[in-house]
């Protein structure tokens, strides 16, 4: 199998290294590298030359449009069996792409999603960032962990389709609004089979600072909505958990002030999930202080999805 490893890139340039350096290294070589970049003032085309002897890899340049939009490009200039989609922030192990291959065949996929890990290298912020978006106490373990075909969503970090795919429904219809769901959810309409494979992840870097975390987070709240224009059903139950858990943060100095009865449970309920969150945390990467900061991290991964989730709730409502 001949895989085409499709990466949009803006702005990155260190990261894409990163990230050619773990292709370079991989036990399975039959794939080529497109790298789209899309738009950038800060170009990685140095940084790709470096890789020419290296590597198949095949550089383009485009105007500004959209992390969809530099990926659909991408798969129309690949000649891959099956493209493989990235972004420039993540590292892949040795045997990602054989691991891939493997389930691929075995599993007779048409599509697949991969999850995402923290690196033992990575900081302890990054790490408490990979908790907050990977945990049963924040998203209800449904990114990266979720192995019910039927409910599963591959994400754009890490994920792919066959050519098959590509030619029969196109790629993706938005430029960065939750374009990774939609396409998820319009694969398996079409009956093709998309599944998680889960062993094979990548390492995701993520943002860098929590202002940029908590406006990613409310990022993704608001393409929930932006997807469900598309696919009405596509926001269910779980993705109204942190609109309940911001209404349910608002809601402890209203009680404190006017209905103190309530404010000991209230504060009993938030204690319990705090301590559960600073203890998986610190057991999961061995460190109390990463704990004490995915408690942070994980309050403003959930307020910030569910007040984006509203916003944008509220714009649909009056804009219609």
């Amino acid at each position: 199998m001949f895989f085409s490893v499709i990466i949009p890139v803006y702005n990155r340039p260190a990261e894409v290294f990163e990230l050619l350096t773990s292709l370079f290294h991989q036990s399975y070589k039959d794939f080529e590298v497109i790298l789209v970049e899309d738009g950038s003032s800060i170009k990685a085309d140095q940084v790709v030359s470096r890789f020419d002897s290296e590597l198949s890899i095949q550089y383009f340049f485009q105007e500004n449009q959209g992390q969809g939009y530099a990926r659909n490009y991408g798969m129309s200039e690949s000649k891959g069996d099956f493209f493989v989609i990235l972004d420039s922030d993540v590292i892949l192990p040795p045997d990602y792409l054989s691991v891939l291959e493997k389930a691929i065949q075995e599993r007779s996929l048409d599509a697949f999603g991969g999850p995402d890990a923290a690196a033992s290298d990575f900081s302890n912020l990054q790490k408490a960032m990979d908790f907050a978006m990977t945990s049963f106490w924040t998203t209800g373990g449904i990114r990266g962990k979720l192995k019910d075909p039927s409910k599963y969503q591959a994400r754009g970090f890490n994920m792919g389709v066959s050519r098959k795919v590509f030619e029969s429904l196109g790629g993706f219809v938005d430029p960065n609004r939750g374009e990774d769901i939609e396409w998820s959810i319009r694969i398996k309409k079409a009956g093709f089979k998309l599944e998680l494979v889960e062993e094979a992840f990548v390492f995701h870097k993520r943002k860098n600072t929590l202002f940029s975390f908590a406006k990613q987070a409310f990022s993704f709240g608001r393409n929930r909505v932006n997807v469900s224009r598309f696919h009405p059903e596509a926001i269910q139950l779980v993705h109204w958990m942190p609109t309940f858990f911001l209404f349910f943060l608002l809601s402890i100095p209203i009680n404190a002030l006017f209905f103190q009865f309530y404010i000991i449970p209230h504060l009993l309920i938030f204690g319990v999930w705090a301590g559960l969150v600073i203890y998986s945390a610190s057991w999961k990467y061995q460190s109390i202080l990463v704990g004490d900061l995915a408690l942070l991290t994980s309050m403003i991964q959930l307020c910030g999805y569910g007040a984006g989730l509203v916003v944008e709730l509220f714009k649909k409502t009056f804009k219609s």
